[in-house]
């Protein structure tokens, strides 16, 4: 018995040694794959969630041009990389326009902060503080920056860093958008991996989960991320329109701000300078203009929402911020999402023992 028992425990420690070196040689190998696949992560992520959400229209498409899903997958990719472009030129078109007319205005040896006009100086509560400074500034930028420069001298790296990297940022979302393109060439065989995935993770849940999952995918990218695009648009082309300086900048702002729901930070900033620099009527004209763009996610979201799984708006915020933080601008959207996505999957697995138990 004692010699047999023996062998018994020598045989479970050897399986468990085993075991244990299988193991660890399988985290090792998942890690150093996490690591060498790190720098795509972002735009693989952002790939994959443009796929799932143009999905439905994309197999539109496909029945429209016969079947040839191929083709539709390169028509859709030419749209979205157009839908892209676009605002990316204008944005480049307004950085060149602004840093022309300060070298201009170096060469020529004029100030290259205008006067403040004088209507400001009789705003309330702001009017005089920023009136003075606004003045100090065209008069004698030097002595400005000595006053106010300790003020902005924190907030100045995070600028620099922030330009530095739109380059990649546009990059990594044209890379995105060709990734989505090659995945919905291949739809089929990516949505028999989907079902195989979910499986193996979900049981025979699979299925349930995997439909949940989708369906949040394109809740958040048509009702969060959708709206804001599309209030993004309307307020860019005001931007333009009415002549703002900068408008290319401030759409971005206004983007990254109606992700998380509050473009009003953006809005009221852009009311007031145009106030500052404009006749009357047409900062008027402006303001009402941006007022119906602030009211646009009330008719937007309802028919975009309306039939997704609904998120609480808590978990996008948290979800873009972080993103936001972690990966930049592209991780604002897919940060977004991948949040909303665990969140659902999250509380469908916590209700599931209480329906079986119910069963």
């Amino acid at each position: 018995m004692t010699t047999g028992q023996g062998t018994e425990n020598r045989e479970y420690v050897r399986r468990a040694l085993e075991i244990a070196v299988h193991v660890g040689l399988l985290i090792l190998l998942a890690t150093a794959c996490l690591e060498i696949l790190k720098p795509f992560l972002p735009l693989l992520a952002w790939g994959i969630i443009i796929a799932i959400a143009i999905y439905p229209r994309f197999s539109k498409l496909v029945k429209m041009m016969g079947g040839r899903d191929t083709l539709a997958a390169a028509v859709t990719t030419l749209i979205l990389l157009a839908v892209l472009i676009t605002p990316v030129v204008l944005m480049g078109g307004t950085l060149v326009e602004a840093v022309q007319t300060l070298a201009a205005r170096l060469k020529a040896g004029t100030s290259i902060i205008p006067p403040p006009p004088e209507r400001i100086a009789g705003w309330p509560i702001i009017g005089g503080p920023l009136s003075e400074a606004w003045s100090l500034a065209s008069t004698n930028l030097t002595s400005a920056l000595k006053l106010y420069g300790p003020h902005l001298t924190p907030v100045i790296p995070g600028v620099l860093s922030a330009s530095a990297g739109v380059g990649l940022e546009v990059v990594q979302w044209v890379l995105s958008v060709l990734v989505a393109g090659a995945l919905l060439a291949g739809a089929d065989a990516g949505a028999e991996f989907s079902h195989r995935l979910a499986n193996r993770l979900f049981g025979e849940k699979g299925p349930e989960f995997e439909k949940l999952a989708g369906s949040t995918i394109r809740s958040v990218t048509n009702g969060i991320i959708g709206v804001a695009m599309i209030q993004t648009v309307v307020a860019g082309l005001g931007f333009l329109i009415f002549g703002l300086p900068g408008a290319g900048l401030w759409a971005i702002l206004f983007l990254v701000s109606a992700v998380l729901q509050i473009g009003i930070v953006v809005l009221l900033p852009a009311v007031i300078y145009m106030f500052a620099i404009a006749s009357t009527t047409k900062a008027i004209l402006f303001a009402a203009w941006c007022a119906v763009v602030g009211l646009m996610d009330n008719v937007l979201k309802p028919l975009l929402l309306g039939r997704g799984v609904a998120v609480p708006i808590a978990v996008v915020f948290l979800g873009a911020i972080g993103g936001f933080v972690s990966l930049g601008i592209i991780g604002l959207f897919v940060g977004a999402i991948v949040l909303s996505v665990g969140y659902k999957l999250f509380l469908a697995w916590v209700e599931q023992p209480a329906e079986a138990a119910a069963e």
